[in-house]
């Protein structure tokens, strides 16, 4: 590209010959002067009308200050809703493990403590700043992760002390006649009938007609019969081969396959079957061996003791 320059004064003429380098290299140098008196004309301009509230500069800037406080809100109010969503979530995860607490607490057999009042913390203030929304927004995320361990570790906690409960609730060890005299004990006696040595299985509570036989765990019947030397019988099978037997009963208030709780009222005292008067005869069985129903309710009394 050429480019002719004339001077009437001086009645010359200069040419310049552009390449295609330089053609661009001039439109570049135009375009980053352009720039810097846009720059300029910004600041000494628009500023300084900005500052001095000149009529048409001062509208302009209100109306982009008003834009940006706009924009500035909606993103406020639109992290403001995603916080406070995850708050309510985290309130209700926290009202799951309050409630968690109380039943862990109370299967455990503790006093559930007061986290009312936080505890007190302090120290030195070092490199203190302020917390962006994305530095709380981690902060909530933390919270929250710790929050759905926590509840997944109660319920694993609660799980095994019901299971543990449970296992203690079926095996025999309250005393199924209250108040009553302990006659025979478990062992070889003289049989008061025939008057020879021979094993009791059992333990023998004396009572008058009528006063309420309990279940001495929790289970399932599996016989309520007439027998010829048990009288009215009720046989409570507690899973894990543990059956209870308790004989000799005038009334019978459960039958066969009906579900009893510990403690429940399942016959009277009575002296059917072969029997020297009334009382309970109480035997606890496994695997079909007769044991000495003793040790089970001297370990329900320690139990008992220790609560």
């Amino acid at each position: 590209m050429q480019v002719i320059i004339t001077d009437t004064w001086l009645a010359k003429t200069r040419a310049f010959h552009l390449s295609g380098l330089k053609l661009i290299g001039f439109f570049i140098a135009c375009a980053f002067a352009l720039m810097l008196a846009s720059a300029f004309m910004y600041h000494w301009i628009f500023l300084k009308g900005a500052r001095e509230g000149w009529p048409i500069i001062g509208t302009l800037v209100r109306i982009v200050v008003k834009d940006e406080f706009a924009q500035r809100d909606r993103f406020l109010k639109e992290n403001i809703e995603v916080l406070a969503r995850r708050t309510g979530e985290m309130q209700a995860k926290l009202r799951q493990l309050e409630s968690l607490g109380e039943r862990v607490s109370s299967l455990a057999g503790m006093p559930k403590p007061d986290f009312q009042t936080p505890p007190g913390s302090g120290g030195a203030l070092v490199l203190s700043h302020d917390l962006s929304l994305e530095e709380l927004a981690r902060l909530v995320e933390a919270v929250d992760g710790s929050t759905n361990a926590e509840v997944d570790w109660l319920t694993a906690v609660e799980s095994r002390l019901v299971e543990q409960k449970v296992k203690k609730m079926m095996i025999p060890t309250q005393q199924p006649v209250a108040q009553a005299n302990l006659g025979s004990l478990f062992g070889w006696r003289i049989d008061p009938i025939t008057a020879q040595s021979a094993l009791h299985t059992g333990l023998d509570f004396s009572a008058a007609v009528g006063t309420p036989i309990v279940a001495a765990a929790g289970g399932g019947v599996v016989t309520q019969e007439f027998h010829p030397q048990y009288g009215n019988m009720v046989e409570i099978d507690h899973g894990n081969a543990l059956i209870s037997r308790y004989a000799h009963a005038s009334k019978v208030y459960v039958k066969k396959g009906d579900l009893v709780k510990r403690g429940q009222h399942i016959a009277d005292v009575g002296t059917s079957g072969r029997s020297t008067g009334p009382h309970l005869h109480f035997e606890v069985l496994v695997n079909g061996v007769p044991q000495d129903p003793q040790r089970f309710l001297n370990a329900g009394s320690r139990i008992a003791a220790v609560k």
